[in-house]
């Protein structure tokens, strides 16, 4: 990111690279449990219809919509983050507030 800049880009162009790679770090775990869905295990509310009487095609349906909500909730979270770290860790004069991060 300081070497982009250094080298003239803006605050957004230094930072799209690592804020892309960081969404796309925060999805794994979820497209991890979503590749073993009815695999694996056998997720609550599918479980729930099928025992209650429902078609099990229906209570599947239902289970991939539940999945890709909490996908959807997953990258606009990811999303949402590094927008607003990026909006922090910047100044109007597109420089890295360095002593913002910290290594734990």
């Amino acid at each position: 990111v300081e070497m982009e800049l250094s080298l003239g880009a803006t605050a957004r162009e230094a930072a799209s690279e690592p804020m892309r790679r960081a969404v796309k770090q925060s999805m794994i775990p979820i497209i991890n449990s979503m590749m073993v869905v009815g695999l694996v295990s056998l997720p609550g509310m599918m479980t729930g219809q099928i025992l209650a009487g429902n078609d099990p095609l229906v209570a599947v349906k239902y289970q991939i919509v539940v999945m890709f909500m909490l996908a959807g909730s997953t990258a606009l979270t990811g999303i949402g983050t590094c927008y607003l770290s990026y909006r922090r860790l910047f100044n109007d004069e597109h420089q890295l507030l360095s002593d913002l991060i910290s290594k734990k």
